[in-house]
């Protein structure tokens, strides 16, 4: 394995592990067991667990919004729906093998100074979030982007603490409705 396919390993074993298990829940030894790689080769590639938590959370940011913005993409309808879609996202998320809450969340609870590395990678994660949000606010020509694009976004965080703690998997679809009534009463707003 080249050195750039060891870190990704690192890094993939190190989500699926995290995601399960929770960030203090993991220990370094159980991710070098896990991936089957040396401990000086770990030290290579991050200088401490918090640099691994880092790395894993801008991996899985990164993923996670190219995901939804492809599955978005595919939508085929005015950009109402495509904002709306991305509760359907949300929903496919859930209902997946492997969902075990936001990471992102966790991370931020695991790590709560606002000021550690770990806590800021899960906070750019959720206001790049917001942006992508607005985008599709902009594009679906709503008054006052910005403010849909929170409120969207505090939807789909309720969805997912929702989908979380209860196993509902519809929380997004009782998100999407409740999206659907929030976008209809921005364009009504501007009357």
């Amino acid at each position: 394995m080249r050195r750039s396919e060891k870190r990704q390993h690192l890094v993939d074993v190190a989500a699926r592990l995290f995601n399960r298990f929770g960030y203090h829940g993991v220990g370094i030894d159980m991710v070098l067991a896990e991936a089957g790689i040396a401990k000086t080769t770990l030290y290579r590639h991050f200088k401490s667990k918090e640099d691994l938590i880092v790395a894993v959370l801008r991996d899985e940011d990164a993923r996670f919004r190219e995901e939804m913005r492809n599955f978005v993409d595919r939508v085929d309808g005015p950009p109402t729906e495509k904002l709306l879609a991305t509760f359907d996202f949300l929903r496919d998320w859930f209902s997946g093998s492997h969902f075990y809450g936001c990471p992102f969340i966790s991370a931020a609870a695991e790590y709560g100074d606002r000021e550690t590395p770990v806590f800021q990678e899960a906070a750019l994660h959720k206001r790049l979030m917001v942006v992508y949000f607005e985008q599709l606010a902009e594009a679906a020509k709503v008054p006052d982007p910005k403010a849909v694009a929170e409120e969207i976004n505090l939807l789909h965080e309720g969805a997912v603490a929702v989908a979380h703690m209860s196993g509902m998997c519809d929380a997004a679809l009782k998100a999407k409705a409740l999206g659907a009534k929030l976008l209809e009463s921005a364009k009504e707003g501007t009357g």
